[in-house]
C-alpha cells in the first residue's frame, strides 16, 4: 500500500475518516472534552467543525506515516520544508548536544526527515507500544530517516553514554502529553487549565548541559508542511527551574490557537486538572 501515489493515499483517507468519525466514533467523547475546555470561547458549532477537520487530518496524516516507508528523499523534502535550518546549523557550532522540543502537531512523524540535513546523531524518543507487532511497524517506520529510536526509559541511559563517549546528538521530546507521573509533577495553565506538565527534556537538558531548541511545524496544505526552528537556551544551566518547560507549553498554545484542528486531540492530556 506504501508505493502507492499520495492522490490515492488521500482517497483512501476520506473514507477511512469517515468510517472512523462516521460509524466507529473513534474516542470522540474525548476529542470533544478536550477541545471544549481547551477551546471554552468558541461556539458549539465552531468547536464542531474543529472536531471534523481534525478526524480528516488524523487520517492523512496515520497514511502519511505509512507511506514514509516507500517515500523518496527528494519527496519528503518537497513536502516537509524546514524554513531556517541554518539556525539549526549554527547551534552545531557549539559542540554540545542538543534537546529539540515539539509537540503533537500538523505533521510530528516527518519531523525525522530532519536527519538527511544534521551532522550529529539524531534520536527520536517515543513511548513504546504494548502490542509488539505495532510497535515493530512504528519503529520500522520512524527509522526510515537514519533516525535512532529509544523509549522514554531508554533516554537517560543512551544520553548519559553518548556524553560519556564524546557522541554529540540531538534528541528529540515531544512533551505536551501529560505526564504517566503526576503527583510530583511541575504543575501550570496549559490552554487555561492548571495540569501537570514533562519537565524531563529540561532536567536533562539542566544536567548534561545541552542546548534546547523549540521546532515549530505548520501544515500549509494537505501534505504539505513547513517547520521552523527556534532557540530556546545556549544556557539551560543559567535558566530557573521550570522556565524552559513553560516557555515550551506557551509555545504549544500558539500553535493551537493558530489552527487547532491540528493538535493532536484524542489523547486525555486534561485527565488531571485542579478544580
Amino acid at each position: 500500500m506504501s508505493i502507492l501515489p499520495f492522490k490515492v493515499f488521500y482517497i483512501f483517507s476520506d473514507i477511512i475518516c469517515f468510517i472512523i468519525y462516521r460509524i466507529i466514533g473513534y474516542r470522540k467523547k474525548v476529542v470533544r472534552s478536550n477541545i471544549a475546555l481547551a477551546l471554552p470561547h468558541l461556539s458549539k458549532k465552531e468547536r464542531l467543525i474543529i472536531e471534523k477537520k481534525f478526524y480528516s487530518h488524523m487520517c492523512d496524516m496515520f497514511l502519511e506515516m505509512i507511506k514514509t516507508m516507500s517515500i523518496s528523499k527528494k519527496e519528503i523534502q518537497k513536502r516537509f520544508k524546514i524554513t531556517n535550518l541554518d539556525v539549526y546549523l549554527e547551534l552545531e557550532k557549539k559542540d554540545k548536544s542538543i534537546a529539540l522540543l515539539c509537540s503533537h502537531y500538523a505533521s510530528y512523524e516527518w519531523v525525522i526527515s530532519m536527519n538527511y540535513y544534521i551532522h550529529y546523531k539524531g534520536y527520536g524518543i517515543y513511548k513504546k507500544i504494548a502490542n509488539k507487532h505495532f510497535d515493530k511497524l512504528v519503529h520500522k517506520i520512524r527509522s526510515k530517516f537514519k533516525a535512532n529510536l529509544i523509549t522514554t526509559k531508554e533516554t537517560i541511559k543512551v544520553i548519559e553514554e553518548n556524553q560519556r563517549n564524546g557522541i554529540l546528538g540531538i534528541y528529540g521530546f515531544a512533551s505536551d502529553q501529560s505526564p504517566k507521573s503526576y503527583i510530583k509533577s511541575h504543575w501550570y495553565q496549559f490552554m487555561g487549565i492548571e495540569t501537570p506538565i514533562h519537565v524531563g527534556a529540561e532536567l536533562l537538558a539542566k544536567r548534561l548541559d545541552m542546548n534546547v531548541i523549540f521546532l515549530k511545524v505548520r501544515k500549509v496544505k494537505r501534505g504539505f508542511y513547513e517547520a521552523s526552528l527556534e532557540i530556546m537556551t545556549e544556557n539551560a544551566k543559567s535558566i530557573p527551574n521550570y522556565e524552559i518547560s513553560e516557555a515550551f507549553i506557551r509555545k504549544v498554545e500558539e500553535q493551537i490557537y493558530e489552527a487547532p484542528e491540528y493538535y493532536l486531540w484524542t489523547h486525555k492530556r486534561w485527565k488531571h486538572k485542579k478544580e
